[in-house]
């Protein structure tokens, strides 16, 4: 596994960065999100890795330690991996674009202070230790850079 704390490095200071470069009517790769609501979906993601957001197990509890085995893996999330918790159709964005990687720059920099020694409940991969949660993070960042083209 790559070094975590360059993903954590990754996380707390270039993410959002690269987020800002991304013309905001790039259409994706995959999958129906537009820009503004796939960072408003990490920003809800990162809430729930800090532990703000508390969310119930929706993967089937022998599927858990599959599930962790990829996470920890360094495999990127498939192109349309489903997510069950989300419509079928994207919510309409609720912030401008500049607002949003505000927020969700917030979020991490919350993360990095909330979540330290805690165990927090993921819905896919089960509780989560601050590093997984930060493997996760950061796999879920990559996934979406790439889905509107990013270099990563």
């Amino acid at each position: 596994m790559e070094n975590i704390q360059s993903k954590a490095n990754f996380l707390k200071n270039e993410y959002t960065k690269k987020l800002l470069q991304l013309d905001p009517a790039t259409k994706p790769l995959w999958g129906k999100m537009n820009v503004r609501q796939m960072i408003e979906h990490m920003g809800d993601y990162v809430r729930i890795a800090s532990g703000k957001d508390l969310v119930s197990l929706v993967t089937a509890q022998e599927a858990v330690p599959k599930m962790q085995a990829f996470l920890e893996s360094e495999k990127p999330f498939r192109e349309n991996t489903p997510n069950p918790l989300l419509p079928d159709t994207p919510l309409p964005p609720k912030m401008e674009l500049k607002d949003a990687i505000q927020r969700l720059q917030n979020e991490i920099d919350d993360f990095f202070k909330l979540a330290p020694g805690k165990k927090i409940m993921n819905p896919f991969f089960g509780e989560l230790t601050f590093e997984q949660n930060i493997q996760l993070l950061h796999k879920h960042g990559i996934h979406h850079l790439r889905q509107f083209g990013a270099n990563v």
